[in-house]
């Protein structure tokens, strides 16, 4: 194994563990990892698995739910975003929020509520409060991977040595 697919594994086993321990609702690693393989990983394949496959370890402890594969969807899209952003500034993760909020939420819609214009306004009113967690967490999150990347970049993939 390279140092890169060492570097692309540890963000996996970071984002699993980070799911599996305690943390407010929807403060996790995902979103933010999404966006930055999308922008990072010159492998398109390997973009959208990396996310996905953390989500699959960690959903085989968490359980999976009906409403897994919309927030598979959503962190497909948001790397898929990322793509062409090619860029994880603070307004891209934002937009990533949004693409989270807008798309599962729409499953929870599906799944549970009343297929009708006051059901989905329900159903987004009531997740409201999530969502600005997602942001706060998504954010902060993609503050710490970036840094790491930064990190390691400098200091591992390449062996460069800070002056």
């Amino acid at each position: 194994m390279n140092k890169k697919e060492t570097f692309i594994l540890f963000f996996v086993f970071l984002s699993v563990w980070f799911r599996l321990i305690p943390h407010p609702p929807n403060i996790s690693p995902i979103t933010s990892l999404a966006l930055f393989s999308g922008v990072t990983f010159g492998k398109r394949w390997l973009s959208i698995i990396v996310p996905l496959i953390s989500m699959i370890l960690s959903d085989m402890v968490l359980g999976f739910y009906p409403i897994s594969v919309w927030v598979y969807v959503s962190f497909s899209l948001i790397t898929i975003f990322g793509w062409f952003t090619k860029n994880t500034n603070s307004k891209n993760v934002f937009i990533s929020s949004v693409i989270f909020f807008i798309v599962s939420n729409f499953g929870v819609f599906v799944l549970g509520y009343p297929h009708t214009f006051e059901g989905l306004l329900t159903c987004y009113y009531l997740a409201i409060p999530f969502f600005g967690l997602s942001i706060v967490g998504d954010q902060l999150w993609n503050f710490i991977i970036n840094k790491i990347y930064l990190f390691t970049k400098e200091k591992v993939l390449y062996g460069y040595e800070s002056k």
